[in-house]
């Protein structure tokens, strides 16, 4: 048994994505499964978001609020995701004559450059043995700056109307609230009103491995069903996927660089590389061209494979 948990602990992560694709894959050419399809959807888009808020709940319990401080990195790294961000808006801005698919190549690098560190990424930071209380402050730190650039110029980028700073503004903010503030107020209220209890779960934090592991299953799931069901040409989807292939590359390249200056090179690469790439899927159909919303799928693949 201790050899088998061994070996899963070891093999998560490539096992979680190896089943997630042939989960779908079975049920995408096997027509038996097709009428339970609705369900099943249905299922797993309400089972995700408790899976992320149970896995960073656990991870708050062994994170006291002292340990949440700013590092310089941090600064620099907000640098590179907004920088770049407002650098590629202003290209679309400034190029009316770009084609659809340059347009939508160059949305899908957007998405993939301003895209907050996934929550599941402490619990990998710290099976690395790097800096979890630095990582979730920065994830809570571009958060907030995601949820103020994006809507300063997605109406510059695609004017409609109704559209607004503040309307896009809460809409990041009630997307992100529920799966990153609130753990963090629950685990923290249980530490300070009821410390027995707090005690108690953190014991179990280490669990918060294995709901990760169930939550990528399903993340590369619907990654798998994202790239199926894309009804956009393959020169897209190709352009695309290189695109953020390209991203995940320079990211990780980028935070493990600035890491090493600052002796965090785990916490850093992580903080920059590894995506929550949920929220970059509903960022790309919410506010950009709808065939974006494939560049978090892929990412979701490129930074997986980079971390197994």
């Amino acid at each position: 048994m201790n050899r088998f948990i061994t070996f899963l602990k070891n093999w998560m992560l490539p096992i979680g994505m190896v089943t997630g694709a042939l989960l779908y894959i079975v049920y995408h050419y096997i027509p038996f499964f097709a009428p339970a399809g609705p369900f099943l959807l249905h299922a797993v888009k309400k089972i995700q978001p408790v899976l992320l808020f149970l896995m960073l709940f656990l991870t708050f319990t062994k994170i006291s609020p002292k340990d949440m401080r700013m590092h310089r990195w941090q600064w620099w790294l907000l640098l590179i995701q907004a920088g770049s961000f407002v650098a590629l808006s202003f290209l679309i801005i400034t190029c009316p004559w770009l084609s659809e698919t340059a347009k939508g190549i160059i949305e899908a690098a957007m998405i993939c450059l301003i895209c907050p560190t996934a929550t599941a990424a402490s619990v990998v930071t710290g099976k690395l043995g790097g800096d979890m209380a630095g990582l979730i402050t920065y994830t809570v730190m571009i958060n907030l700056v995601t949820a103020v650039i994006v809507p300063l110029f997605v109406p510059a980028i695609h004017p409609a109307e109704g559209v607004t700073f503040f309307s896009s503004f809460l809409k990041i903010m009630a997307k992100v609230f529920p799966m990153l503030i609130c753990p963090c107020v629950v685990a923290w209220g249980l530490r300070y009103l009821l410390p027995e209890v707090h005690a108690t779960i953190q014991k179990y934090s280490h669990w918060s491995f294995y709901i990760w592991g169930v939550a990528l299953t399903l993340a590369i799931l619907m990654t798998t069903r994202a790239i199926f069901n894309n009804p956009n040409g393959a020169a897209v989807i190709i352009g695309i996927g290189a695109a953020s292939l390209l991203c995940c590359a320079f990211e990780f390249w980028a935070g493990k660089g600035i890491g090493a200056r600052y002796g965090e090179r785990i916490t850093v690469g992580q903080s920059l590389g590894q995506k929550n790439t949920v929220f970059a899927i509903w960022m790309g159909y919410t506010f950009m061209e709808p065939v974006t919303a494939v560049a978090g799928g892929f990412y979701s693949i490129w930074h997986n494979c980079f971390n197994s």
